[in-house]
């Protein structure tokens, strides 16, 4: 996959590392073949940091032409509308099937460019309502990680970027591969889209306290019913308590948590084993085959059945052929 970095004078060095620190690592740890990265900037000279440091040998926009990725890591702080040139450019990407990603401050130039009218968007929470108020046409959610379409993604900001380049990683190469990628980054292998930018009470690495040890319990426990009242009980809490407090821990509810981590849990073993999908719905704790995969169609519009094959078939595309005789 070639992939399209933009950078211009004044990017921070964090927001430029981010794509680059995630999708790089896919091709350092030789998990995917094919993954290139370009940094370019709109005149092809080099830029700035916000921190001072220089960057040279930049490609131009020439770069975006023939990528099937184009990244968007921020935009300046004083959110100048995008030109013309650079609205064609995104547009024609998108036109020719390239996906388009706007990090943080990005959402602005890839909602400038009219590719989200009419859809959700993403950004970071201080710059939502200045978004809001110049697209009017897109609807923006001003709490979410990330809001994924497919072919066009947006982000919250700073390690909120981390997330959605590890989504798409997820998407398009497996959740073992995302998660190798994470644990070689030590970064969490995952987070939902739509759980909160910002939450009350983050929940400990160490998982410490009834609602960090009910949450290793739970995940440890995925075959089994887990409902609020179960997790409540576990961690020696009122119902109305635990549910209140587990939002504020994890910026979801106790029943989305849940479910996100089964259906997790099902990519997982859809992808490392070859267990049927009766035996993978009681694994992950659904009622029966058909609720896993309602609930699994539901959430990544595709079946169990075509997520394996689609990933078998990038599994064996990617292991090394061995030379011919």
């Amino acid at each position: 996959m070639r992939i399209a970095v933009h950078a211009f004078d004044g990017i921070t060095a964090f927001h430029l590392a981010a794509p680059l620190l995630v999708f790089g690592e896919v091709g350092r740890l030789g998990l995917a073949q094919g993954w290139t990265i370009t940094v370019w900037s709109s005149d092809g000279r080099p830029v700035r940091t916000s921190e001072g440091v220089l960057l040279g040998d930049l490609a131009g926009p020439a770069a975006a032409d023939d990528a099937d990725l184009l990244v968007f890591p921020s935009w300046p702080e004083e959110l100048p509308e995008p030109d013309g040139t650079m609205t064609d450019l995104i547009r024609d990407g998108h036109e020719r099937g390239a996906g388009i990603v706007g990090l943080c401050l990005g959402a602005f130039a890839v909602a400038g460019s009219g590719v989200l009218d009419g859809r959700s968007v993403a950004t970071h929470w201080t710059a939502a309502a200045e978004l809001a108020a110049r697209y009017p046409a897109v609807d923006v959610h001003a709490d979410s990680l990330y809001v994924d379409h497919g072919d066009v993604l947006t982000s919250a900001g700073t390690a909120s970027g981390l997330d959605a380049c590890l989504h798409i990683v997820r998407t398009r190469l497996g959740s073992a591969t995302a998660t190798t990628v994470a644990r070689h980054l030590v970064i969490a292998p995952h987070r939902e889209g739509d759980q909160a930018q910002y939450i009350d009470r983050p929940l400990p690495d160490d998982a410490v306290g009834p609602i960090g040890e009910t949450v290793t319990w739970a995940l440890a426990n995925l075959d089994q019913p887990l409902s609020v009242t179960e997790l409540a009980a576990h961690a020696r809490m009122s119902p109305r308590n635990f549910s209140r407090r587990f939002q504020e821990a994890t910026g979801m509810t106790p029943a989305r948590w849940v479910l996100t981590r089964r259906l997790d849990e099902a990519r997982r073993l859809l992808e490392t084993t070859a267990w049927s999908v009766t035996r993978i719905a009681s694994a992950c704790g659904f009622a029966s085959a058909v609720t896993f995969r309602q609930n699994f169609t539901a959430q990544y519009a595709t079946t169990p059945t075509s997520y394996r094959n689609r990933f078998t078939q990038h599994t064996t595309a990617a292991r090394p052929q061995p030379a011919s005789p």
